[in-house]
């Protein structure tokens, strides 16, 4: 063991451990949620952390010896290694502190190694008086969550463009089969399961632009605004340069803030973000529970679609096989849905210069952001591309359904059209077999008007003679 102080006295900690005495405390302080901190958010915390460290070398704030070993330490954590050396949890007070000194201690540490020195006596590299030079976590923590947000929106954006194209390819492959339109899960209109594999599609075309686009709202960052916005504690050479190197680093278009009091203390533009996400989820879920109700059955429900069989349904109904994708994916859409509560509760619990709920507003939002990858890769590659068309099962329940009808009334009215119906479901017969039977219409202009052709029309040609 090895012993390290601090204003609130000794600490025992394991004689190889990377991280210090302020995460020791934290470790003990927050047995909260059970979790770590969301990897790409040590990643970006330490890459802020690369990137000041280059700024202070430049500017003769920091020996160039230390600035290189701090350097090479927070590039190692960068790329994933010592993450065993972030212990604290998901969930702390001191909006971020203890994340930011357990990234500063394991980067310490490493980089007292990397001079010959031993881990726990900072004799030339000390976690804050080097590693946080010029910095605090209200400005290091906030600009690595939208670090991270950014990095996550940038992996999510081609998972949401692979399973729109998904429904694209089924629309040119459903384009030509007739099925029932339905709305209050009623027979509604005839049309295509090609045109309603296009609306899906559509829908995550917005998704996807949405979240390209949002990127614009997190790129301003508080960097150089220490603890309140002001900059107190930092050169003004640090202030202006800092997200310059920041940029560098990160290779992302990051500006520092015009107002960087605001930046420090508002937390709107997550909000914001998460609302995307969240606007998302909800097409995934409507979506999802689409494809689950149009493939149930498959001989008792509507049984339109086929999807693929991913594993035995059942420990008691022989044979059984469930939408499990479909329903996994609904689930991670809930979950995105109540986080972005939490991101909402947690932002506008910020309180006159400081958020101190930001740990909170990172989980949730850092979150979902994996959460929205992973579900739409398994909904595109394990359900969407799989799934197949009952052509015949479509036919028989539009033959003998009363959506037919509604494609008549431009040439029979809606008087007529609504006694056809009413004549079609008293006889059990159907609608095509009324209206011939009572010559309302000849074989071919009904057939015309019950095409795939009318059906994906956008309404039928002016003056044509629908009656002929």
């Amino acid at each position: 063991m090895r012993t390290e102080t601090d204003s609130l006295g000794p600490f025992e900690l394991p004689q190889d451990a990377l991280y210090g005495i302020h995460t020791a405390r934290a470790r003990e302080n927050f047995c909260l949620s059970g979790q770590p901190c969301h990897p790409g958010l040590i990643r970006a915390v330490a890459l802020v952390k690369l990137a000041c460290a280059r700024t202070n070398a430049a500017l003769g704030y920091l020996d160039a010896e230390v600035a290189q070993a701090i350097a090479q330490a927070a590039n190692e954590l960068a790329d994933g290694q010592h993450r065993e050396a972030v212990i604290v949890d998901a969930l702390q007070g001191g909006a971020g502190t203890s994340l930011n000194m357990n990234v500063n201690e394991v980067i310490a540490n490493r980089a007292e190694e990397l001079l010959g020195g031993r881990r726990g006596t900072y004799a030339r590299v000390h976690p804050l008086h080097h590693v946080n030079l010029h910095q605090s976590t209200n400005d290091v923590f906030p600009t690595a969550l939208k670090i991270a947000a950014i990095d996550g929106l940038k992996r999510l954006e081609p998972a949401i463009a692979a399973l729109q194209t998904a429904f694209q390819s089924k629309e040119g492959e459903f384009a030509a089969i007739l099925k029932v339109g339905r709305t209050q899960l009623q027979d509604a209109c005839p049309m295509t399961l090609g045109a309603e594999c296009s609306a899906w599609a559509e829908a995550f075309g917005r998704d996807r632009w949405r979240v390209f686009k949002c990127e614009e709202r997190i790129r301003v960052v508080n960097l150089g605004g220490t603890a309140i916005g002001t900059g107190l504690t930092a050169p003004r050479d640090y202030i202006f340069r800092a997200t310059e190197t920041l940029r560098e680093v990160t290779r992302m278009n990051l500006a520092r803030a015009e107002n960087l009091v605001d930046a420090t203390q508002n937390a709107d533009a997550f909000v914001e973000v998460s609302g995307i996400l969240k606007a998302h989820a909800v097409n995934l879920f409507k979506i999802s529970s689409d494809l689950r109700l149009l493939a149930s059955g498959p001989h008792a429900g509507f049984g339109e679609l086929r999807l693929p069989a991913m594993q035995v349904g059942s420990s008691v109904m022989p044979g059984k096989v469930n939408p499990v994708i479909c329903e996994a994916v609904g689930q991670a859409a809930l979950q995105v849905i109540a986080q972005d509560s939490a991101v909402t509760a947690a932002a506008q619990s910020g309180q006159l210069e400081l958020n101190a709920f930001l740990p909170l507003v990172a989980h949730a939002l850092l979150g979902n952001l994996s959460l929205l990858e992973r579900a739409n890769t398994l909904f595109s590659e394990r359900c969407v591309v799989g799934m197949t068309a009952d052509a015949a099962r479509c036919g028989e329940l539009l033959e003998h359904s009363h959506a037919q009808v509604t494609a008549l009334v431009p040439a029979l009215g809606y008087d007529l059209a609504a006694d056809v119906a009413k004549e079609a479901q008293r006889s059990g017969q159907t609608i095509r077999a009324v209206v011939l039977a009572r010559g309302l219409l000849g074989e071919p202009v009904l057939d015309r008007l019950l095409s795939v052709d009318a059906m994906t029309a956008l309404g039928y040609p002016p003056n044509q003679k629908l009656k002929d």
